[in-house]
C-alpha cells in the first residue's frame, strides 16, 4: 500500500502497483489506481458498480420492500440501506418520487428501486406478478410477527414515521403483521421495523443464512 491515512474508510490503491493489478474484467481501473472508499463489503472492493449489481442479482432474495412516501420521511433512505443489506429483490417507493437519500449511504446505486404513483398502482403490479402484499403496522387485528409465516415471495409494505400506513395500504394487504413490543412506546422507528421484518423473513427462508 502507499502512505495513506489509516483512519480513512475503505482501502488504498492495489498493492504492488499496475504490474500487480488483477486481470478479471469486473475490476475498475480507477479504483485499482486510486483506492476504494465506497460503502461496500470487502468482497466487492475495487469492483465496478455494474459488476456488483450483476453479482447481487444472482443472489437477491425473493422478498420486496415497499414504502409509502407521502411525507418527506428521512427513514426511507435507511430502509433502502437495510433492503440492500438483506439482499431484497426491489424497493418500491409509493407516492412522491423524491426522497431523502442521505440515510441510504449510496446503497441505492446497488439496489433496484421502482416507483408507483399510489397504492392502487402498486397493487396492480403485485397482482400481475402474483406477489402478495404484507403490511407491517400495529393496528387492531394484526398478526404477531413471532407467529407469522412469511410467503417466500412477498412485498413488505411500510408506512410513514408517525401516521403509519394509509387506509388504502392496509386494504391492499393480504395480511397485517405487527412487531411485538414490550416497553411503553406505542411504536418503533420505521426503519428499525423494516430491518426487523426483513431479518424475520431471512430467518425463515434464506438459503444463504448460516446454519
Amino acid at each position: 500500500m502507499t502512505d495513506r491515512d489509516p483512519s480513512l474508510p475503505g482501502v488504498g490503491p492495489w498493492p504492488g502497483g499496475r504490474d500487480a493489478w488483477p486481470e478479471e474484467p469486473f475490476y475498475d481501473p480507477e479504483l485499482l489506481e486510486h483506492g476504494d472508499t465506497r460503502n461496500v463489503v470487502d468482497r466487492y472492493r475495487y469492483w465496478t458498480m455494474d459488476a456488483i449489481v450483476a453479482d447481487l442479482d444472482e443472489q437477491r432474495h425473493a422478498f420486496h420492500v415497499a414504502i409509502e412516501n407521502w411525507q418527506h420521511d428521512m427513514n426511507i433512505g435507511s430502509i433502502v440501506r437495510s433492503a440492500n443489506a438483506f439482499a431484497a429483490d426491489t424497493v418500491h417507493i409509493v407516492g412522491r418520487r423524491r426522497w431523502n437519500k442521505r440515510g441510504a449511504m449510496v446503497t441505492d446505486r446497488y439496489q433496484h428501486v421502482q416507483y408507483h404513483a399510489d397504492v392502487a398502482e402498486l397493487g396492480e403490479w403485485a397482482r400481475a406478478e402474483g406477489i402478495p402484499i404484507i403490511a407491517i403496522d400495529n393496528v387492531p387485528g394484526c398478526v404477531p410477527l413471532e407467529t407469522f409465516t412469511w410467503p417466500e415471495r412477498c412485498i413488505m409494505l411500510f408506512g410513514q414515521e408517525g401516521p403509519g400506513l394509509s387506509a388504502d395500504a392496509l386494504a391492499a394487504a393480504e395480511a397485517v403483521v405487527e412487531i411485538t413490543q414490550y416497553g411503553s412506546t406505542r411504536s418503533i422507528n420505521a426503519s428499525a421495523a423494516a430491518a426487523v421484518s426483513m431479518y424475520s423473513w431471512v430467518m425463515q427462508h434464506s438459503a444463504m443464512r448460516p446454519s
